[in-house]
């Protein structure tokens, strides 16, 4: 299976032990239509499974990730671990050109980063500052995590 962020997202949430469909949904803020097919996407591919148990009051339902679902979500994030320490290192060396360029080609994994909190998210502010442009031009406000600030006028 081709993994989008979304898919690796709601693997993460998952992994973090939100086994609960609404949970999943309030948590990764997305849509339940989509959530739905994304979770049965997962099923498919054999990494996570729906498992079902009766109690008293009824069924519960509860979404689990399978060993290959959660070797998936550790390879995804040593990845982004790898983007980021790539994107720092360019950042140190001031290398503006080089930094756009990676930015550029890196930024359907921003949410990702985020919400596994790969990146420092002050020095991933700063390197907006530093090749002058707009955070918002590159992760939707939505995907920015809740009650920080972030400053993208840096000077330096």
């Amino acid at each position: 299976m081709n993994t989008e962020p979304k898919d690796i997202i709601v693997l993460g949430a998952i992994q973090a032990g939100i086994k609960k469909f609404d949970k999943i949904q309030k948590m990764t803020q997305i849509e339940p239509e989509e959530l739905n097919s994304i979770l049965e996407q997962l099923e498919n591919s054999g990494f996570i499974q729906v498992a079902e148990k009766s109690r008293l009051l009824g069924k519960k339902i509860e979404i689990l990730l399978t060993k290959k679902g959660s070797n998936e979500v550790d390879k995804q994030v040593h990845e982004l671990q790898t983007k980021w320490n790539q994107m720092s290192t360019l950042y140190k060396t001031q290398d503006k050109e080089g930094l756009k360029q990676y930015m550029d080609e890196s930024k359907s994994f921003f949410p990702m980063m985020i919400f596994f909190g790969v990146m420092n998210i002050e020095m991933f502010s700063m390197m907006f500052g530093m090749i002058g442009i707009e955070m918002s031009n590159y992760v939707p406000t939505e995907n920015m995590p809740e009650g920080e600030e972030f400053d993208t006028d840096v000077e330096f």
